[in-house]
């Protein structure tokens, strides 16, 4: 078993001094993993992050909220496109660094609602998160849903809500429950 920290925990910033402050702390601290979150995919320095966290001897996961723009629960395609999309520049960030998991609120817009989520829109995230977990598997990556309150998500909300809609998604996908 690999106890980690969260990069948040070191820095709010993921350039080379934040990288470094987060991963070097984490392996102060004892930690055998580090959760780096993807906040800026476009931006982000997977290779550097990747010998920096080798030089160290950490693992890694990595995670991230989607945003109204990435939203796969979304009734416009092109929202969803860009959703998938997204996940997949995650998923190389994620592989590049020798990481095995990439978790999150991957399945919506991390965000309050205004309405409970469409059936329509659960099935496509089912479908994106299910094809996503196809090009996950085939590099060695995981993906895995977090639970996180009613304000967060409309899709579910409790560990049993995420099962739920664990049977309609094929693949290796866990649900990940930030305790």
């Amino acid at each position: 078993m690999l106890i980690g920290a969260h990069g948040l925990v070191f820095t709010g910033t993921f350039d080379e001094a934040g990288l470094r402050r987060a991963i070097e702390g984490t392996k102060g601290a004892g930690f055998d993993l580090i959760e780096i979150p993807l906040m800026d995919a476009a931006g982000f320095d997977s290779d550097l992050a990747g010998r920096m966290l080798r030089d160290n001897d950490l693992a890694v996961t990595a995670s991230l909220g989607l945003t109204p723009a990435t939203d796969l629960t979304s009734d416009d395609p092109a929202v969803v496109a860009a959703g998938v999309s997204m996940l997949e520049r995650c998923l190389d960030h994620v592989a590049t660094m020798g990481g095995d998991v990439l978790c999150g609120v991957i399945y919506s817009a991390m965000g309050k609602y205004m309405a409970p989520a469409t059936d329509r829109g659960i099935a496509g995230s089912q479908a994106a998160i299910s094809d996503l977990a196809a090009k996950a598997a085939e590099r060695g990556i995981r993906l895995s849903l977090e639970v996180v309150n009613r304000y967060e998500s409309n899709v579910f909300n409790t560990g049993r809500g995420a099962l739920a809609f664990l049977d309609g998604v094929a693949g290796d996908v866990s649900v990940h429950l930030d305790t």
